[in-house]
């Protein structure tokens, strides 16, 4: 048999133990502040209908769905002349899920009998994209998603910012919590004489962090707004002052935009909402924040690193009738999204991750031999009762090779029962951060390693 080379897709990446401790680290960070705040856990399949996704993230979101052949003879009767959109749901009719938000929506109007609204689902599961593989950009990523669902109330959207600033509070990662609604970009599609171009201004002014304001202006004509429509955007671009006055402002170019209106009213109300508190993120309106989304409806929200080269890490909004095209319309949702590769990617960058997270063991028994070993194998019975992670090395190896791997896996403590310590029914145990011994019970052993 040839040999195979050992690689993995790009964009796709493995995790060794230490990856995997700290990954774990932002997740129980995460899950523990879901939980606070009343939300249930859910899981959904990798695998979804086309029909439960395309259509519902926009066109370019369409082109980035991982979609899976049909089992079987998929080719047979199958005119292959025809343009690819009318043959992709001949041959493929699942794919790899885009996000967690349309297969939740998915999720509740096929359970409606067994979820009491409003209802409050947090779940952590990896998404596929077929995006082109770049720092911070994954083909296989996990998101951490907190909706609720079944309420119009802003005070849902308020827990949604509290969330954002406890996870970061206790990732220890300063961030900006960026504002805006899709009502309010909607009235100024409405001000600038061009409503039916609302996605088209959405998806581009969505870049501008990326493509700075002259390649978003190209992107519009490209899209098919005017010189003047393109100009007419200038108002927004050009606010000033803090959220408050750039919703005075606005109210001002919106005089007859009842869109446009509604979405400044909703805006003031969550900001008076979150005046209430001393958050200890920076929170502020940002009018070119579009979110790509199509189904977002109202508020959207985007989080940034300070002082970190990378993407937003956190992202969400407002949905009012994602249900609506499984046949439960009239349910409105609003949630978030923690990335949590680019929230590992951060805390690498800034060095943040806590020390001792890659230590799979408190202490390790060193393996004299066999009647030793069944002391060290009833001391560790009773650590590990105790909730202490404890280690037997398997073999009666040399002692350097023992001690070598022990500080090759940063365990703190060492532990040695000899003769001695079998007569007196005591261990050694051995810091191997200052050097000291101490000869210990195990129940004294147990105080100690507490």
């Amino acid at each position: 048999m040839a040999n195979v080379k050992c690689s993995i897709p790009k964009g796709t990446r493995d995790f060794l133990p230490v990856e995997m401790a700290r990954r774990n680290y932002i997740f129980d960070t995460i899950r523990s502040v879901f939980k606070a705040f009343a939300f249930e856990p859910i899981e959904t399949p990798s695998l979804e209908n086309l029909s439960t996704l395309m259509g519902k993230y926009g066109e370019e979101g369409d082109k980035l769905l991982f979609k899976v052949l049909n089992s079987g003879n998929f080719m047979e009767g199958v005119d292959f002349g025809q343009d690819y959109h009318k043959v992709a749901p001949q041959i493929c009719e699942r794919g790899l899920r885009y996000d967690l938000t349309v297969p939740f929506a998915r999720f509740v109007v096929q359970h409606r009998e067994q979820v009491q609204l409003p209802f409050r689902r947090y779940q952590l599961q990896p998404v596929w994209r077929a995006d082109r593989p770049q720092k911070g950009r994954y083909r296989e990523f996990y998101q951490c998603d907190a909706d609720m669902i079944g309420s119009d109330s802003m005070l849902n959207e308020l827990e949604l910012v509290q969330m954002i600033d406890e996870v970061f509070r206790r990732l220890n990662i300063n961030v900006v919590v960026k504002i805006n609604n899709r009502k309010i970009l909607a009235g100024i599609a409405e001000l600038i004489g061009a409503p039916d171009k609302l996605v088209d201004i959405t998806v581009a002014i969505d870049k501008l962090d990326k493509i700075g304001l002259d390649n978003v202006r190209a992107e519009l004509r490209e899209r098919g707004l005017g010189e003047e429509q393109i100009e007419a955007l200038n108002p927004v671009f050009d606010l000033q002052g803090d959220a408050r006055q750039k919703l005075a402002r606005l109210r001002e170019l919106f005089a007859g935009i009842e869109v446009g209106l509604k979405g400044v009213e909703e805006t003031s109300e969550l900001f008076d909402l979150i005046g209430l508190f001393s958050l200890g993120c920076e929170v502020e309106l940002d009018l070119t924040l579009a979110r790509g989304l199509n189904y977002y409806t109202g508020a959207i929200f985007e989080v940034k690193a300070k002082n970190v080269s990378i993407g937003s890490i956190c992202g969400g909004g407002r949905y009012d009738n994602l249900t609506g095209i499984f046949g439960m319309p009239g349910v409105s949702g609003v949630g978030i999204s923690f990335g949590a590769d680019r929230i590992y990617d951060v805390l690498t960058e800034l060095e943040l991750f806590p020390a001792d997270l890659g230590q799979s063991a408190r202490v390790m028994f060193v393996n004299f031999g066999p009647e030793e070993l069944k002391h060290c194998i009833r001391c560790a019975y009773r650590l590990r009762e105790a909730g202490i992670a404890t280690l037997v090395y398997p073999d009666a190896a040399k002692m350097k090779k023992q001690m070598d791997y022990a500080n090759r896996k940063g365990f703190p403590f060492v532990a040695f029962v000899g003769e001695s310590e079998m007569k007196d029914g005591t261990v050694t145990l051995k810091n191997m951060v200052d050097g000291t011994q101490e000869t210990l019970t195990v129940d004294q052993m147990i105080e100690r390693l507490r």
